[in-house]
């Protein structure tokens, strides 16, 4: 991730799209930078950790890791409970919905349980940042979402996703090959191909996937055989994560007794429906 926020994610924002909410972060994240400038100064000038604490009041321990150079970071809104909804906020949006009211009571329609205070501030700064034609906004998407766009099909992202993926992978080539690593791991899996499983180990050995080549050698003739045979124990482990969720029901209070009770019922009832 900070290779990714430096080389992707980096642009220069623009304070003018951002809404006062927002604004207020973007001042506390400068603050933060002009302290990581200060103090970073001060150990290039032999200052000592102990003296750095005291004229800045920080912790020994955070004053360690800016002069590590590890808190460097770009501007991010926080993730919010309208995150999952971009994909239809941005689609009503471009159906010509400008009105951040309208746009709730569209998204409450389609179960989103937000305030409108949150789809308001979000279409504030749509305005705003069509109006600006800012440089770039600096902002950094989560590293699941970064990683479900990156292993997701092509043709399920949209425009603006694809572009962002594009500059991670020619930014970070070791990204995009580990990339392509588990894409034939998950087509090996899916269409039960093992003859290829021996080489994909070795390259795999070499990049960013090698604790999971360590961990299917470990384990070699279970996962060939996974891969050949038509068997699979997902209905043994169904039925152990049932067993598991009625134990937790009963807070571990009950007997064995009353547990078998509980199984022999609850088979009973779904073999009578």
């Amino acid at each position: 991730m900070p290779a990714i926020r430096r080389t992707v994610c980096g642009a220069e924002l623009d304070p003018s799209i951002l809404t006062s909410a927002e604004r207020l972060q973007f001042d506390g994240f400068q603050r933060r930078q002009n302290t990581n400038v200060l103090i970073q100064r001060m150990g290039a000038d032999s200052v000592p950790i102990k003296r750095i604490v005291r004229v800045t009041g920080l912790s020994r321990g955070l004053v360690r890791r800016i002069l590590r150079g590890e808190r460097e970071d770009v501007f991010r809104l926080r993730q919010s409970s309208l995150t999952p909804w971009f994909p239809q906020l941005e689609q009503y949006w471009q159906d010509g919905c400008r009105n951040g009211a309208e746009l709730w009571r569209q998204l409450r329609a389609d179960g989103f349980q937000g305030s409108l205070r949150v789809v308001g501030e979000w279409a504030t700064r749509q305005r705003r940042a069509e109006a600006a034609i800012p440089q770039g906004t600096g902002k950094c998407p989560p590293s699941r979402k970064i990683a479900r766009m990156m292993t997701s099909g092509r043709h399920h992202l949209s425009k603006a996703d694809s572009i962002f993926v594009a500059q991670v992978e020619h930014a970070l080539p070791q990204l995009a090959q580990d990339r392509r690593l588990l894409d034939a791991f998950t087509s090996m899996v899916r269409n039960g191909e093992e003859d290829g499983l021996a080489e994909w180990i070795n390259q795999a050995k070499a990049s960013g996937l090698a604790a999971l080549s360590r961990g299917l050698s470990a384990d070699l003739d279970a996962v060939t055989a996974a891969l050949r045979e038509p068997w699979s124990d997902g209905q043994t482990k169904g039925q152990i994560n049932r067993l598991k969720v009625l134990k937790r029901q009963m807070y571990g209070a009950a007997g064995i007794d009353l547990l078998l009770a509980r199984l022999q019922h609850s088979a009973w009832r779904r073999h009578r429906n």
